[in-house]
């Protein structure tokens, strides 16, 4: 009994720890990649294609500038044919929590840097950059980040 107390203390440390090295996901704070923004205080809006291809999956754009504090709009448009989802997080997070995914099998995110979107669906994330350095953005969907399916913010 003791074992599997221990066990589930373990489990849920690590699913808080990969969370929070998702931009703190959980506690809605702030992180090294930034904090939740306000649609009303946007800077500007970016829209982001989620992509099937014959070549893999991809975003469109893969690339991104943006400056530090700069709030940004992302209207996020699934024009492939399977669920994806964008993830904002560093590399490291992304692959942890990617990796913690595989492990525990599918699961929907609710967490305000990510937004999962079915065949044919838009959405929108709203974000703030507040620290300059690069942020990933990814789909964590199993083998759709290893299909091409991640980009880069770069923060100046």
């Amino acid at each position: 009994m003791k074992s599997l107390l221990v066990a589930t203390a373990l489990a849920l440390a690590s699913t808080t720890a990969v969370a929070d090295g998702n931009a703190s996901g959980h506690s809605h704070g702030q992180s090294s990649i930034g904090q939740p923004g306000s649609a009303a205080e946007a800077d500007r809006s970016v829209t982001i294609r989620m992509v099937e291809t014959a070549d893999g999956m991809g975003f469109e754009p893969a690339a991104l500038d943006v400056k530090q504090g700069e709030t940004i709009r992302f209207e996020v448009e699934n024009t492939g044919h399977m669920d994806h989802e964008i993830v904002l997080g560093t590399v490291e997070g992304n692959r942890a929590h990617m990796q913690k995914m595989a492990e525990m099998g599918p699961m929907r995110h609710h967490d305000p840097n990510a937004l999962q979107l079915a065949p044919g669906e838009a959405g929108e994330l709203v974000w703030t950059f507040s620290e300059p350095g690069s942020v990933q953005f990814a789909c964590l969907i199993m083998g759709h980040m290893e299909a091409g399916m991640h980009g880069t913010i770069t923060v100046n």
